[in-house]
């Protein structure tokens, strides 16, 4: 890389379905602004974070489990930039500040990154907000591909969603806090102890144990409703296949055996969300983000609510939910998706869920949310970080810190309990050729209509610099 190069971006990615395509998006509006871009699979980043240049880290979460790795890049001389992924549909305030804000990871953060309004105020009601710690509503990412002129995007990908599966109704799942891929990621846990109650799993941290339990409860019954649903929509509506897509993080073995019992039902959880959406005739969700995503685009979407705890449905889930048609029986929703498929009931809309998004995603028009993030990260550059280089000492501590936390998640990884094996870490980011990286980027240069070529370079393992030919 060249002098010229205004700065780089540390763009880690962890849910490869659902954070690649954006964080792409977001790498080639910076790389026309000056930036270099390093982005991949997180846990590799964090393995070589030590020997990367100093850059900005955009962290998708502030938790008490980034707060090491936190110190280690401050240490190091790491800009730290962070949302929340899980901001957007949020707990109520008390279980998400204990659940999902750090006091001590967010010492480390210079600004942090709202997904509109709501969650602007959500943040600033945290008692222990740190005084240094920028919040700007930018808009995330992620609701950039659900605009017009970015989701052309996956046009080619509809295309052939609809070649492949012809009419499809789209029901997504969300039920990892009771069917996650590994039993310890749930809320609640079975004893080592023979004929031991159950213990809170890893879903539960920052819950109390009455709301952790009353949340396992909703979600179990409507786990349970969801997989009469499916068969039961299949039967009702003949002409249409059926697709599964189950939350990144859950098991799909019930799912699959589900279909194994049925002739249009599939389950997959290939590539991002936003075309299967797109190229859906009706999306099926209860409290789901997708939900969020139909509306914005323009697609119907029903909530199944065929178990009622409002506590839950309208305290946690309440935007998905009322952005959508809502449905309490299998009756009900027969009869609403009739309605849409006949084309006599379009999207939900209304002046009320409108003011709702509008609240909840800024960035639904002018800049796009990718762009405003930019403008923070360039004020960032502008300032030089707003601190001094760390010291040889801190330096030295920093790297030492980074090369033991490597040697123990390595080693932690193959004990027979772990909870992040590697089969995990390949379910959530299979393995992406240079190629294909490359293809992605050509791709959204031509949708941004930018002209100019990027390079796409593999560093190591799973993660890649990503920045203009100009600045190369």
């Amino acid at each position: 890389m060249s002098s010229d190069v205004k700065g780089t971006l540390i763009i880690p990615v962890e849910n490869q379905v659902r954070e690649l395509d954006p964080k792409l998006l977001l790498a080639s509006v910076a790389a026309k602004r000056g930036f270099s871009s390093i982005l991949g699979f997180r846990r590799e980043i964090h393995f070589h974070i030590a020997s990367l240049p100093r850059g900005i880290y955009l962290s998708k979460r502030m938790t008490a489990a980034s707060n090491l790795m936190f110190q280690i890049m401050r240490k190091i001389g790491h800009e730290i930039v962070a949302w929340d992924e899980e901001a957007l549909v949020h707990l109520p305030h008390d279980t998400y500040f204990s659940r999902r804000l750090s006091p001590v990871a967010l010492a480390f953060v210079s600004h942090m990154l709202a997904w509109g309004q709501d969650n602007a105020e959500l943040w600033q009601q945290y008692p222990q907000l740190s005084d240094g710690a920028e919040i700007c509503v930018t808009g995330n990412p992620r609701n950039d591909l659900l605009r017009p002129e970015i989701r052309h995007y996956y046009e080619e990908t509809v295309g052939d969603l609809r070649e492949r599966y012809g009419d499809f109704i789209l029901i997504n799942t969300n039920f990892n806090h009771v069917n996650a891929f590994y039993p310890g990621l749930n809320l609640f846990v079975p004893n080592d102890k023979p004929g031991g109650e159950l213990r809170p799993g890893r879903a539960a941290k920052g819950m109390t144990k009455e709301y952790a339990e009353g949340l396992r409860d909703h979600k179990q019954t409507i786990f349970q409703k969801f997989q009469h649903l499916i068969p039961a929509v299949e039967k009702a509506f003949p002409k249409y296949n059926i697709i599964v897509r189950p939350h990144p993080t859950e098991n799909q073995k019930i799912y699959r055996q589900i279909a194994a019992r049925c002739e249009r039902v599939e389950v997959t959880n290939e590539g991002n969300v936003v075309p299967w959406i797109m190229a859906a005739r009706a999306l099926i969700h209860n409290g789901c983000t997708t939900g969020v995503e139909a509306y914005v685009m323009g697609v119907p979407a029903i909530s199944y609510r065929a178990s009622v705890n409002d506590s839950y449905d309208l305290g946690f889930y309440r935007l998905p939910n009322l952005l959508s048609y809502q449905c309490f029986d299998l009756q009900e929703l027969r009869q609403t998706l009739e309605k849409i498929l006949a084309e006599e009931l379009g999207a939900a809309g209304g002046v009320e869920r409108n003011t709702l998004v509008h609240h909840h995603l800024a960035a639904l028009d002018g800049p796009l949310a990718c762009e405003r993030i930019v403008d923070v990260c360039e004020k960032i550059i502008d300032g030089q970080f707003e601190r001094p280089k760390p010291n040889l000492l801190d330096r030295l501590s920093g790297h030492c810190m980074a090369n033991m936390r490597t040697l123990k998640r390595k080693f932690k990884a193959h004990l027979p309990r772990a909870r992040n094996k590697p089969e995990f870490h390949r379910h959530r980011y299979p393995e992406v050729s240079l190629e294909e990286m490359r293809r992605r980027v050509a791709r959204f240069q031509q949708v941004l209509g930018n002209s100019t070529e990027l390079q796409v370079e593999l560093i190591s393992g799973q993660f890649f610099r990503i920045n203009s030919d100009q600045h190369s």
